[in-house]
């Protein structure tokens, strides 16, 4: 009798810092600042397995693209309140 095939291992659990934030809850700046800061860091240090440098990779894209918006959209404000007053 054949033996039955083995199953692939699960993938490791995503790393802390490569959860998503609950749908439609963007973080605040300071707060995807502070979780990029860490995530680079942990990337930095090394020990981790591929899929976990990948989770954190996707995570700092993430939260580098959440840090841009917030930045943008402070230029945006400030750009229209310089043109409110001129």
């Amino acid at each position: 009798m054949p033996e039955p095939a083995k199953r692939a291992p699960a993938p490791p659990a995503a790393p802390r810092s490569a959860a998503p934030e609950p749908a439609g809850e963007a973080p605040s700046y300071e707060a995807a600042r502070e979780e990029l800061i860490d995530v680079v860091r942990r990337l930095e240090a090394g020990g981790t397995t591929l899929e976990e440098s990948l989770a954190l990779w996707e995570r700092g894209e993430h939260l580098a693209g959440v840090c841009q918006a917030w930045l943008d959209g402070a230029r945006k404000r400030l750009e229209a309140a310089l043109d409110k007053d001129a």
